[in-house]
């Protein structure tokens, strides 16, 4: 592999003196997408970019995507896709938290695409474009999330009041699935049912309706533009069933220390966790700042008490367990089992990547890989790799 430093934050720690790095796999990010554009069959496919594209950064991950051939974008801020713009100047950005007053302008100047959410946001935007001049816009469609979105009676009544002005032409409709992560649940065929009576009342206009778990779902969620997000950054979009994507992003933490604690000495704050034999223990420079949630903790914390067993790292190809509770700044990880002298202060251990997937890393901390990769702070020394060639 060879190896792109490019620091995302002007923050970041010079290399080689790093406590934390990250390290994202390009190639995979690329294979990514082409892979959920592969199944979404005759529908475009967009990459989502949210939140500094889900963590890794926004910058490599969008010279990627658009490489690999994607040319629609999605962010969920109208200060997203200006920063977005400047990278990629010859593409549609659409902006899913759409147009409120003041923001206008953004839009305007750097192309941004708003997704019209609500009978307030219209209203901004109709006199946006009757002082500014043409903007496309999308339509959000609300059709079971009680989220964003017009309700489904109102967008048809939009679609045949004759009063519409005629400068209103969305050019997409979008909707989002709630359940789509759940393949049998039946709000999945409701909000499709919902969706196609509003894309049948609007003549020859783009629609959208699936995101990274609705691709799944198959033909009948495509329509003509899908929304992947959480796919392309190697997350788990559907439950119950195994991963299909590359690992992305691989996290680790240095070793400051291996030190010994004997049978029935305690371990981290509010000494939740007493051993039970002597044990050898690598004392990791990553916490709770860094996004290594405290609820990966090994005991003391509730999620603990619904019987889901803490985080594990991986440290010379062995998976190793938390131990105590994750501090801001440092984690335990009970290295007993490993040969003694194998592992030295100063080597990395793997928090999730390669060899530990992030989803369930996600999963011992009871939440999900997108609030793991959305969370990393910003000590990692970033690493961009790309396949030799």
């Amino acid at each position: 592999m060879s190896t792109q430093h490019t620091p995302a934050r002007s923050s970041l720690p010079v290399a080689g003196e790093d406590h934390a790095r990250l390290t994202v796999d390009l190639s995979a990010l690329a294979d990514n997408w082409r892979a959920m554009a592969r199944r979404s069959g005759a529908a475009r496919a967009a990459a989502v970019l949210k939140a500094d594209a889900y963590g890794i950064g926004l910058e490599p991950a969008a010279r990627t995507f658009h490489q690999a051939g994607a040319r629609d974008f999605f962010v969920a801020t109208p200060a997203e896709g200006a920063a977005l713009r400047a990278i990629l100047p010859e593409v549609r950005i659409y902006v899913l938290s759409g147009m409120w007053a003041g923001s206008e302008r953004l839009f305007f100047e750097f192309d941004l695409v708003p997704v019209i959410a609500s009978e307030e946001q219209l209203v901004v935007f109709m006199a946006a474009i009757a002082e500014g001049g043409d903007l496309p816009c999308v339509l959000h469609v609300d059709t079971g999330m009680s989220r964003l979105g017009l309700r489904v009676e109102d967008a048809l009544a939009l679609a045949d009041d004759p009063a519409r002005p005629a400068s209103f032409s969305p050019i997409m409709l979008l909707s989002h699935l709630a359940c789509a992560d759940d393949p049998g649940h039946i709000l999945n065929r409701q909000q499709l049912q919902r969706f196609r009576s509003v894309v049948s009342a609007y003549d020859d206009i783009d629609a959208s309706l699936a995101n990274s778990a609705g691709i799944f779902l198959g033909e009948d969620y495509h329509f003509t533009l899908t929304r992947p997000g959480i796919s392309l950054y190697g997350g788990a979009a559907v439950n119950g069933v195994a991963n299909p994507m590359k690992p992305v992003v691989t996290a680790e933490a240095r070793i400051l220390q291996v030190r010994e604690a004997k049978a029935g000495e305690s371990v981290s704050y509010g000494a939740t966790a007493v051993v039970s034999r002597d044990t050898r223990i690598a004392v990791a420079a990553i916490g709770y700042a860094d996004g290594y949630m405290r609820s990966l903790s090994g005991s003391g914390v509730p999620v603990r008490q619904a019987n889901i067993p803490g985080a594990q790292g991986v440290v010379h190809g062995h998976a190793v367990p938390v131990i105590g509770r994750v501090t801001m700044d440092l984690t335990h990880f009970d290295v007993t089992d490993l040969p003694a002298g194998s592992v030295r202060a100063g080597d990395f251990i793997e928090l999730f990547g390669r060899s530990m997937p992030v989803s369930d890393v996600a999963r011992a901390g009871g939440t999900i890989d997108y609030e793991l990769l959305t969370s990393l702070g910003r000590r990692y020394e970033r690493r961009y790799e790309l396949a030799k060639k």
